[in-house]
């Protein structure tokens, strides 16, 4: 049995002891998340367009992750139409950007792990980077929609008259406390996922300059960025759906009486 095999059954009954059958759902959808990554990479390789796979199986993720993750249908919903519009903003000021700074491919430190590979393998790398870019910001903002989501949903459940103001008041806090742990947790990633570049890079003298114009570190901190861009979004658009949908409710129940 090898070591990422007994990690993944730690996993799987440290979530079931702590969520239950919530917890083993929960490993369930993490599994499915998986094979859809699986199945995107192969269809990329034979040659389907990788902008769209990506955007298909980011759907797919998204829904397994928000519907299997939370029992309330109501906060789920609009959690979803939060997080497919985020994605499409984030589609569409990507391709851009992406394309004015040049990111795609691989870096030169990265050079020495594929100089044995041909790297002509007629696939469109900035696609590739496009669409590797795009998935990287779903899980902050599913987490992050399906918090403001709930949160609002308990707070209108114990608060039925709660006003419109006061609503989009207790989404701007929540969101404030879900950004500042998500940005932080984004900008620890970023560091601890190439600290041994950053540590290799100093011993070699590399001058700041350098730093600002390695392929590696700047699609690194795009990546973060997008991240973080996203989870503003989410948190303003996930806020504005739920009141727009209890202000729909109740203009409904008033037409009924």
């Amino acid at each position: 049995m090898t070591a990422i095999s007994v990690l993944g059954i730690i996993l799987c009954l440290l979530m079931v002891l702590v969520g239950g059958k919530s917890g083993f759902i929960s490993f369930l959808s993490l599994i499915c998340n998986f094979f859809i990554l699986f199945v995107t990479v192969i269809l990329i390789a034979g040659g389907f367009p990788a902008i769209w796979v990506s955007f298909f199986a980011g759907i797919c993720i998204l829904a397994i992750t928000i519907y299997m993750g939370n029992n309330d249908e109501r906060s789920t919903n609009v959690a979803f139409k939060a997080t497919f519009i985020v994605m499409l903003m984030m589609l569409v000021l990507i391709i851009p950007f992406n394309h004015w700074a040049y990111l795609q491919g691989f870096s030169p430190e990265q050079s020495s792990e594929i100089e044995a590979f041909n790297i002509l393998i007629g696939v469109n790398f900035r696609e590739i980077a496009i669409a590797t870019t795009m998935l990287s910001t779903l899980g902050a903002i599913a987490e992050a929609s399906i918090a403001i989501a709930s949160g609002l949903e308990e707070i209108i459940e114990h608060h039925p008259g709660i006003g419109l103001v006061g609503l989009f008041k207790s989404g701007k806090n929540i969101g404030f406390q879900i950004m500042g742990m998500t940005l932080n947790t984004l900008f620890f990633g970023l560091f601890g996922g190439d600290l041994a570049l950053f540590v290799l890079l100093y011993k070699l003298d590399a001058s700041f300059g350098y730093y600002l114009n390695s392929k590696i570190f700047v699609m690194e901190c795009f990546r973060v960025l997008y991240s973080a861009i996203a989870v503003v979004a989410v948190i303003w658009i996930t806020t504005y759906l739920m009141g727009r949908r209890i202000n729909h409710y109740r203009r409904s129940t008033d037409r009924i009486k």
